[in-house]
């Protein structure tokens, strides 16, 4: 049973910074790529960012030159260093991993940028 789990959602300021951090345990058969989408009140999950096995990485246009995906193949772990936050920002973060098997979704930590 492969499990995610997510942290370092949290209240943060217009212009703010904050990282996220996703672990995933279990047996993995052949990770693809891990990434994070959110969704925001009233609205479809979107894609954030993701990064491939090879380190390849791909950013919404909204958040290009804000926020940065890396990643750490050895222990399946993702990370989201997120600058500059807007109030549009503000969703619930997922964190994803696509294997060979099949994808797998954490449960989502909530990002808030308000004053």
């Amino acid at each position: 049973q492969v499990q995610l789990v997510e942290s370092g959602g949290g209240l943060v300021q217009p212009g703010g910074s904050l990282g996220l951090s996703c672990a995933a345990s279990g047996r993995i058969f052949r990770l693809y790529a891990m990434g994070w989408y959110r969704q925001a009140p009233g609205k479809q999950r979107e894609l954030v960012a993701t990064i491939t096995n090879d380190g390849s990485t791909n950013y919404a246009d909204s958040v290009k030159g804000r926020f940065t995906i890396s990643g750490d193949n050895a222990k399946n772990t993702v990370f989201l260093q997120m600058n500059s936050l807007k109030r549009e920002d503000t969703a619930v973060y997922y964190c994803k991993l696509a294997s060979s098997a099949m994808d797998y979704w954490g449960k989502g930590t909530l990002v808030t940028v308000s004053s």
